[in-house]
Formats: C-alpha cells, structure tokens, sequence
C-alpha cells in the first residue's frame, strides 16, 4: 500500500478517471436502458405471473366451492329421489296388502256363500229322501199291519179305546 502512494500519479489517475467516465457514460447510453427494461419486463413478467396465480388460485377455490355446492345438491337430490322411492314402494306394498285383503274377504265371502248354498240344497235334498223314505216306510208298515183282518180289527179297536168321548 505505501507503494501505491508514493508511486501516484496525476496524469495517469485523470486518464484512468476519463476511460471510467467515459465507460460509465457509454454503459448509461448504450447498455444501461436495454439492461433496465429487461430487468423491468422481467419485474413485470413476475408481477403477472404472481397475478396470474392469485387468480387462478381464487378461480380454483370458487370451482372447488362450486363443485361443492354442486356435489351436495346432487346428493341431496339422490336423497330425495331414495326417499321418494322408499314411500312409493312401501304405499305400493300398503295397497297391494289392502287389495289382497279385499280380494281375500270377497272370496271368504262368496265361498261363504257357496258353502251355505250347498248345505240348503243339500238340507232339502236330505228332507226330500227322508220324506220319500218315512213315506215308503210308513207304507210298508201299513200294509204289513193291515195284510190280514184280525189285525185291522184290532187296531180299529184300539184306537176307539183310545179315543175318548166327551
């Protein structure tokens, strides 16, 4: 260092001096405002950039909440149709029971019917043949009581002997 003092000199420290301004200035003319807008196109680009992904980053957050949204109505709405069907396919089961009901009472109600139809015919069936038979018996007996005279005769005196006169 103490050589750099004592070895100083005006004339090539002024030179020196000259070249750098010199420089200085042809770097401001020449390089220094390309170097400036490419730095600031650049500062731009990143501006953008950040703007850029702000916005898509709300956009994504709006379609998440909106796919949301739209997930929740689709389930509510699957919820509802579910429901819907359940009732449709216990008030379906409710009125086929009530129908099958109706229908089984009017058939317990006719075979009712058949069955006390099929006991009349039959009750007067039966009272016809044993009408017919107490008719065929009661003749039978007549004949074989009546087939000979003394019989007759006593049979008409018992019956006077059983009548009784007044």
């Amino acid at each position: 260092m103490d050589k750099l003092i004592n070895d100083f000199s005006f004339g090539l420290f002024f030179w020196q001096a000259l070249i750098l301004l010199v420089l200085i200035l042809l770097l401001v003319k020449f390089a220094w405002k390309p170097i400036m807008e490419s730095i600031t196109a650049r500062e731009e680009g990143i501006k953008n950039a950040l703007l850029s992904a702000e916005n898509a980053k709300r956009e994504m957050e709006n379609l998440q909440a909106d796919n949301q949204r739209i997930l929740n109505e689709a389930r509510a709405e699957r919820d509802a149709m579910l429901k819907e069907a359940r009732e449709m396919k216990e008030k379906m089961i409710a009125d086929s029971k009530n129908e099958a009901q109706v229908q089984g009472q009017k058939m317990i109600e006719q075979a009712k019917a058949a069955i006390e139809s099929e006991k009349n015919a039959a009750m007067a069936e039966l009272k016809s043949q044993v009408s017919t038979l107490s008719l065929s018996i009661a003749e039978k007996l007549l004949k074989e009581e009546l087939s000979n005279k003394e019989s007759q005769t006593k049979l008409v005196e018992k019956m006077l002997g059983d009548v009784k006169l007044n």
